[in-house]
């Protein structure tokens, strides 16, 4: 992509998740993700109603009025996004391609982290990681994730759920938010998601096509698997072809929401022909209590 043109895209794509992040998400990305703990912040005069376990004695003993101690959240989080950058990212059959909706979602998601004062982190993955990016702070980062994430050519095709989890599990030793952005078209990482899901905050966000759930009945067609470039006819009048793909499709619908549920981490879906805002505040509120 030429440099102009992918700095106008990255200008456009930071006022539309700049601007969601800082309406819709703020309050709500706050209440959905805790801090490490209270630390203490100040001390002032004693109201009623206040806690009596908290009454600072020394200061109250000093000046002889009752005093007592102020605590705050301490907010500072890390927030890291693996994100899929496979071959099957790239599908989209009505509005966007995969790949397109989950730079916005990991813009969104960015944003309301840095508006919170917390680090964001990246690592891109295929059937191998192709990218990390440390955790930092900072409008500057946030744009050069979203110049990475526009920009990026993986040199992978496949998918490799277990290799990325295990990398991150490697580089990141602090407890951190950890997003991880794919269709998950892929199995056999339960272990390794397990080791992760017990360290840090865990959330699948996954997005799939409706046209990749059936294969409508057109007869022969020309197909490519974008995983592995393979090329080859199919005669969708098959009944048996139609249902074997819908199987394989929802077995790995299957795979992924009990696999993650299971290692207590959490799950959510959407569709790329529908509102990921709605979907991201849903659960934001959700984890809120609200």
């Amino acid at each position: 992509m030429e440099t102009a043109d992918l700095l106008k895209k990255v200008r456009k794509i930071e006022i539309k998740t700049k601007g969601l992040s800082s309406h819709l998400f703020s309050g709500e990305y706050h209440s959905a993700f805790k801090g490490r703990g209270m630390s203490f912040s100040e001390v002032r005069d004693y109201h009623y109603g206040d806690d009596v376990r908290n009454i600072d004695w020394n200061v109250t003993a000093r000046t002889g009025r009752p005093h007592v101690k102020v605590f705050e959240e301490e907010r500072e989080l890390t927030v890291m996004l693996l994100i899929d950058v496979s071959g099957s990212s790239m599908f989209g059959s009505i509005s966007a391609t995969k790949k397109e909706i989950l730079t916005e979602i990991s813009a969104v998601l960015a944003f309301s982290a840095i508006n919170n004062n917390d680090k964001v982190g990246v690592l891109f993955f295929s059937d191998h990681v192709e990218r990390y990016i440390p955790p930092k702070k900072g409008r500057k980062h946030i744009l050069r994730i979203i110049r990475e994430l526009l920009d990026f050519e993986a040199s992978g095709r496949k998918t490799d759920l277990s290799e990325a989890f295990q990398f991150f599990n490697n580089v990141l030793k602090k407890k951190s938010i950890v997003f991880v952005l794919s269709d998950f078209a892929t199995k056999d990482y339960e272990r390794a998601l397990r080791i992760v899901a017990r360290k840090h905050d865990l959330i699948g966000l996954q997005l799939t096509d409706p046209r990749e759930e059936k294969i409508p009945n057109v007869g022969l067609i020309q197909a490519e698997d974008p995983e592995t470039g393979k090329i080859q006819w199919m005669d969708t009048s098959s009944s048996g072809l139609r249902k074997k793909y819908e199987e394989v499709f929802q077995g790995y619908q299957q795979y992924f929401k009990s696999t993650f549920l299971k290692s207590g981490a959490e799950v959510v879906q959407i569709k790329t022909n529908a509102s990921y805002v709605n979907a991201l505040l849903k659960f934001f509120q959700k984890r809120a209590g609200i």
